[in-house]
C-alpha cells in the first residue's frame, strides 16, 4: 500500500522507475521535473558528475517548490572509465549494447536530497555483466523503444533483464534510484520509510 496524505518530499524527476521505486518504501511525494544542463565538464570524474548531476536537480527542486525536501538522482553507465548516457541516436544506442556485450560494466547512480541550507549526497556503484548479444538480438531490442531514454542504452527492469548474466551491487540502483541509500538520506532529515524507522 503507499502512503496517502500529503506529500514528504518533491521527486525531482519524470523517471516512472524512480517512483516505482519510492512507491516500493512506500514515501510520499510529489512529482516535479526539472531541466538542468547534463553535459560532462572537462576533467570532471564519473563520481564527481553523477553527484553533480543529482544535486543540482535536488536544489532545482526545491528552488520550484521550497515547501518540502527535493530528491533527486543520476544514473550513468560507465564502461573502461567511458560515461555512457542516454543514446542520442539508434546508432549510438546499438554501438552502446555492442560495447557492452560479454563484458563487465559499472552503473553509477547518485541520489541526493535538498532541504534549504542541508543536502546529502551518496554515489552506489554496481557491477553488471552482459551475455555476448548478436547483432540481430541488439537491433531487434532496440526496435522495442525501451533503449531511448535509458543510460547505457538498456533497462535492467524491462526487456534487457534476459540479456544480464550477473549483477553485484544494487537492483534498485542499476534501476536509477538505490533504496538503502535513499532511505538513509531521508533518515538525516526524520524522514522514515516504512519499516526502516529510526
Amino acid at each position: 500500500m503507499i502512503k496517502t496524505g500529503s506529500p514528504q518530499i518533491t521527486l525531482a524527476s519524470a523517471s516512472p522507475r524512480r517512483r516505482e521505486l519510492l512507491d516500493q518504501i512506500q514515501v510520499s511525494y510529489k512529482v516535479l521535473p526539472v531541466d538542468i544542463d547534463e553535459s560532462h565538464r572537462t576533467g570532471e570524474t564519473a563520481e564527481q558528475f553523477v553527484k553533480r548531476l543529482a544535486l543540482e536537480k535536488a536544489r532545482a527542486g526545491y528552488e520550484k517548490l521550497s515547501n518540502r525536501p527535493a530528491l533527486g538522482s543520476d544514473t550513468i553507465v560507465l564502461f573502461k572509465q567511458q560515461i555512457l548516457g542516454k543514446p542520442d541516436s539508434r546508432q549510438q544506442g546499438m554501438e552502446m549494447l555492442a560495447m557492452l556485450s560479454g563484458q563487465i560494466h559499472q552503473v553509477m547512480t547518485a541520489v541526493a536530497i535538498c532541504n534549504g541550507e542541508t543536502e546529502h549526497c551518496i554515489v552506489n556503484v554496481s557491477e553488471v555483466e552482459f551475455m555476448p548479444l548478436s547483432a540481430e538480438q541488439i537491433a531487434d531490442y532496440w526496435q522495442t523503444g525501451e533503449p531511448v531514454d535509458k543510460a547505457g542504452g538498456y533497462g535492467i527492469q524491462g526487456i534487457a533483464a534476459q540479456f544480464i548474466k550477473n549483477i553485484k551491487g544494487s537492483y534498485s540502483g542499476i534501476m536509477g534510484l538505490p533504496l538503502f541509500e535513499t532511505a538513509e538520506l531521508l533518515a538525516k532529515i526524520d524522514i522514515k520509510s516504512q519499516t526502516r524507522g529510526s
